[in-house]
């Protein structure tokens, strides 16, 4: 067989004479080629990483500086003001050097300190000005001839063409509000949700934290805010997600779907093919630093340490609390399909394999008619159920064999690809299509995905596509950013023929995928089938409804001198009160990546002048002048929240470290064990798109994603997740559970498309904008 024949790579035969070796010739060549990749590849992130060490400065820019300062040991004019003297006399072994030769080293020393010390100030220097954020609370539009200026300066010490990390050591750190501002900010958030006596009663627990405990627990704050990058993050990461107990699948990981309306190719292997070979590219630019940076307004920087651990990382299990393992390139992948697990190398002669290869290499797999092992089939529903059992299971049955072996494979894979075999996907003459789509990717059976890897790729027997994330390690825009240049790469540079297959040739005598062997005693079968029994109950309580807005978008919105942001938190304020009959905590995230290490930050989007706006859509009495004015105010006021957010002014992320702070101090504050336990039971993302440039949407309009969203986080609430896509379309996704007799994500679907209507008319007159007249579609 051809895989058997390549898998030796030589044979010996002893005889009387000696020993005769025949080697092959072809797995000698690939060894080669290997051998020089590896090496070429390991150069190439040596350069990358010399070019983004020394940025905003280049090494030609060195050799000028050395260039001009050896020029001066013949011109008489001594810019060094005599330090290169001092150097010489400075200079050990200076007996055994010419006058000569210690005046030319004297000088390269002196000119590669000065240039040392040109690259701190012009860090220095950006990092002051990356300090600024007034630019952010102009009015759309507007910028001030100050910001004007400001933008010049940042794009003069920028640099050109930067690569992806090269801007890190310029970051500004996020800053520590004071205690004054938030405790003030945070009392102002929950006034609307509290009656006269209660708020007294938070306001009476603020004061006495003020007085008594603030200060000191501030001050071990600014400590920390000191001496590491990111006040926030690494606590976030480790007390939010790795200490999580609870299942990961609908509670922590989100999803990402595939291009709304177009289907590149209805073959599932070919589709695989490309995308697979698209994320190689990817994951190929992102370990050299290759890609662009994003840039706020084309000029501002955003932290990139996310994106490190996008492949080759999964979430480990333990006991009290979980690890993120990021490993270096790995060279395989491992493929789930019908029980099975295949583990599949995507490198061959030191290249990766051609979307061609890719293809045959999934066909084989979907060929293959053997049958799961023993406890194989619901093995990856480990990942679904809590972590505590899977962690003792990992340590019981895991830890030696063929049990480890396979284990090790999948945890160290570059990612985690799932080939389904019911089709998926937004079909308008099927009904909640959409919804179907969203749950499969959400949590598919519960032993279909690996939840712990950092993203698993389900790809669907129609050429559909989608992505299960898990959340610790990277927030969505991070996977968004590669799913777009995926996305793009598949439909416009790799492309298919005619009969839906990827191009190029076929390597036939590629080895077959490999089985993974698996031992699992009846022990662990019982604990993998108790952590699906679980998994499956919380994903059929998932209560699911996706829309298509096409009314109008934020083409209309901007018309009428509106955030499109702002705007649908409005509608949303005032359909959960049409839903529910009361406001609610309401979570929207906002990011805070223009500072080093930023993640995210919290917008209490239900405000007082929200609250009004919405009391006044709601009073019959109330003129439409009232409530555009009320509107105008409530949006004016959510985006004034949501740039404090980006600019590290926000309230909750100040408060959860202070509580971590008293909780390793053993200092109990009433105060801050409140705010930590109140449920937010309206839960919103919004799903940016970041690379405008990869697909021109006028040129294209079929070519848009669906965006993602995520499982509900209260048990009585709504998560709302939407993608603004174009000028005339908004897709939302709506979850909350089947267990809560007073939620229903249809029914909250169409109270937000009626609150979208009811707002835009507010400014319809007979001369302003008016609404695309096409129906909304719903699922």
């Amino acid at each position: 067989m051809a895989e058997a024949h390549q898998a030796v790579g030589f044979e010996f035969t002893v005889r009387p004479d000696g020993v005769d070796v025949r080697l092959c010739r072809e797995v000698v060549k690939n060894i080669y080629l290997s051998g020089v990749t590896a090496w070429k590849k390991r150069a190439i992130k040596f350069k990358n990483g010399v070019l983004a060490g020394v940025y905003p400065a280049s090494p030609s820019s060195w050799l000028i500086a050395v260039i001009a300062m050896m020029s001066s040991l013949y011109t008489h004019i001594d810019p060094s003001l005599g330090m290169i003297e001092v150097i010489q006399e400075a200079l050990p072994l200076k007996g055994y050097m010419t006058v000569q030769t210690r005046a030319v080293f004297s000088a390269i020393l002196f000119a590669t300190g000065l240039w040392l010390f040109l690259i701190v100030l012009l860090r220095y220097t950006l990092k002051v000005l990356l300090s600024y954020h007034g630019w952010i609370f102009e009015s759309h539009g507007k910028m001030s001839t100050a910001t004007k200026a400001w933008l010049s300066l940042v794009k003069m010490f920028s640099g050109r063409r930067p690569l992806l990390y090269s801007f890190q050591a310029s970051l500004p750190r996020l800053p520590v509000p004071s205690v004054e501002d938030t405790v003030q900010r945070y009392l102002e958030s929950v006034r609307p949700l509290l009656d006269n006596d209660k708020y007294k009663e938070k306001e009476t627990l603020a004061k006495e934290f003020m007085d008594s405990q603030a200060a000191q627990l501030q001050r071990y704050l600014l400590l920390k805010s000191w001496w590491s990058t990111n006040y926030v993050s690494d606590w976030w990461e480790e007390y939010i997600y790795l200490r999580g107990r609870s299942p990961l699948m609908v509670n922590s990981n989100f999803y990402v779907m595939d291009l709304l309306y177009v289907t590149p190719t209805h073959r599932q292997t070919a589709r695989a093919g490309n995308v697979v070979h698209a994320m190689l590219q990817y994951r190929r630019k992102l370990e050299r630093g290759e890609l662009a940076p994003l840039r706020a307004l084309g000029t501002v920087p955003m932290c990139s340490t996310q994106m490190e651990r996008m492949f080759n990382t999964t979430r480990l299990p333990g006991i009290e609390t979980d690890v993120v393992q990021h490993l270096n390139d790995r060279k395989h992948l491992v493929v789930y399909h019908r029980g099975r697990f295949f583990m599949l190398w995507l490198y061959t002669g030191g290249r990766h394999l051609l979307p061609s290869e890719l293809e045959m290499q999934f066909q084989r797999i979907l060929s293959d008619t053997s049958k799961p092992q023993p406890g194989e089939l619901k093995l990856a529903s480990l990942t679904a159920g809590n972590r505590v059992p899977w962690a003792q299971a990992r340590q019981q049955f895991f830890s030696n064999g063929v049990n480890k072996v396979s284990l090790d494979a999948v945890e160290s894979a570059a990612f985690f690809l799932a080939l389904d075999d019911e089709p998926q996907g937004y079909d308008p003459s099927k009904d909640r299509s959409l919804d179907s789509y969203a749950k499969s990717l959400l949590h598919g059976k519960c032993y279909d995905r690996w939840f712990d890897k950092s993203f698993t790729l389900i790809s669907y027997p129609n050429g559909k596509m989608g992505i299960n994330t898990e959340h610790s390690w990277a927030d969505a825009p991070i996977v968004g950013h590669m799913w777009e240049y995926v996305l793009a790469t598949d439909c416009f540079h790799l492309g298919y023929t005619e009969e839906g297959h990827c191009k190029g040739d076929v390597n036939k005598g590629l080895p077959f995928p490999t089985r993974l062997k698996w031992d699992l005693p009846k022990e662990c079968q019982d604990v993998t089938e108790a952590s699906y029994l679980l998994a499956k109950q919380i994903a059929d309580d998932v209560d699911f409804y996706g829309c298509l807005f096409n009314d109008f978008g934020k083409g209309l919105i901007k018309k009428c001198r509106t955030s499109p942001d702002a705007f649908i938190q409005m509608a949303l304020q005032l359909a959960q009160f049409r839903d529910q009959k009361v406001f609610c905590l309401t979570y929207e995230s906002s990011m805070t990546r223009m500072f080093r290490d930023g993640r995210t930050e919290t917008v209490r989007s239900c405000t007082s002048e929200a609250v009004a706006f919405v009391r006044a859509m709601e009073d019959p009495a109330a003129t439409k002048a009232v409530r555009l004015a009320l509107f105008k105010k409530a949006a004016d006021k959510h985006q004034h929240m949501y740039r404090l957010a980006m600019t590290g002014a926000g309230i909750d992320r100040h408060l959860f470290c202070l509580y971590i702070v008293s909780k390793y101090y053993g200092i109990n504050s009433p105060f801050l064990k409140q705010v930590l336990s109140e449920p937010w039971k309206l839960s919103t993302s919004q799903t940016p798109q970041q690379q405008l440039n990869l697909v021109d949407i006028n040129k294209f309009p079929k070519y848009v994603s669906a965006g993602g969203g995520f499982g509900p986080v209260a048990d009585d609430g709504y998560g709302v997740s939407y993608i603004i896509v174009g000028e005339n379309l908004i897709t939302f996704h709506i979850s909350c559970k089947f267990s809560c007799p007073d939620t229903d994500s249809c029914r909250f679907g169409r109270h937000i498309q009626n609150a979208m209507l009811d707002i835009q008319a507010l400014f319809s007159t007979d001369n302003g904008p008016k609404p695309v007249q096409n129906g909304s579609k719903h699922m």
